[in-house]
């Protein structure tokens, strides 16, 4: 559960911190508190589980990375933990997670999201990703996107 002052501070940074030089020291003068509290709570709250974390949320796109390719594949389960700590650890790899299969149609369960400037280059990773499994993968594909359906995180909605 959170108070109304985590509720607050949830509120204001849902929306993205402020692009300045201090951005929590102006969350929180927002707030009507001191940034070192502030973080206290933030941190706090991350203990908890309430809040995973706070980061950003490029858009790829502008970014010239214009082709995204979700690799997704079928892992061993008694290897699919420690693989998928390897492969979400590779640099170019910005999202990497364990899903269940839905069998008989879906046998992948292990996702990692990667980023090109083009298909070639989304698919050089994919076949690194690929070295890694080795034979523990028994099939894989990818799933390109084709565009940006939500690049928001958790927003609360108002009370009322």
């Amino acid at each position: 559960m959170i108070d109304a002052q985590d509720r607050q501070i949830i509120e204001v940074l849902q929306g993205g911190l402020p692009l300045v030089p201090a951005p929590y020291a102006q969350v929180a003068e927002t707030l009507g508190m001191n940034e070192d509290a502030l973080l206290v709570r933030l941190a706090k709250m991350k203990s908890r589980g309430v809040i995973r974390r706070i980061a950003a949320a490029p858009n790829h796109y502008k970014l010239g990375m214009t082709s995204n390719g979700m690799t997704v594949w079928d892992v061993d389960d008694d290897q699919v933990a420690e693989l998928g700590a390897q492969i979400g650890a590779l640099p170019f790899v910005t999202h990497c997670y364990e899903r269940p299969r839905a069998l008989p149609d879906w046998p992948f369960n292990l996702f990692a999201m990667v980023h090109g400037s083009d298909r070639a280059e989304v698919e050089e990773k994919r076949a690194e990703i690929s070295a890694i499994l080795g034979e523990a993968s028994r099939a894989k594909d990818i799933l390109y996107s084709t565009r940006i359906l939500k690049k928001t995180g958790l927003r609360l909605k108002a009370k009322g």
